[in-house]
């Protein structure tokens, strides 16, 4: 036997050991890239949902403001959604927030996510 014939052998040995770390890297990057994005996307709705809270003083509105904005992740239902306090008057603050789990690869497991906004009503 070739010794260029036996390094073919260990290649394919060394590859089979490597292969699985490489997946879970993989794996591990487009789960990141995934919640990393859905973070991003219930920050601006929860921020959108303060927006129209502040203004238009309605939960009701605020939370369709939100899961309007929310849209790219899924139809989030309105039971996600909190403000407080429920009204708004000049100098108080508003907090919007949103929570979601996003589903992982199956790998890493699922992850619960939360989106806060905060703004001055009348400011």
């Amino acid at each position: 036997m070739t010794a260029q014939h036996r390094e073919r052998g260990a290649a394919a040995v060394e590859f089979a050991l490597v292969l699985p770390v490489l997946l879970l890297l993989v794996m591990g990057i487009i789960d990141f890239g995934r919640v990393f994005s859905a973070q991003q996307t219930l920050t601006y709705a929860a921020r959108a949902g303060a927006r129209v809270m502040v203004l238009q003083n309605s939960q009701s509105a605020a939370i369709t403001a939100a899961q309007n904005a929310a849209s790219p992740l899924a139809q989030i239902p309105s039971s996600a959604f909190a403000v407080s306090p429920s009204t708004c008057s000049a100098g108080t603050q508003v907090t919007f927030t949103v929570n979601y789990t996003v589903t992982g690869t199956g790998f890493f497991g699922n992850f619960p996510l939360t989106g806060t906004g905060v703004m001055l009503c009348g400011g």
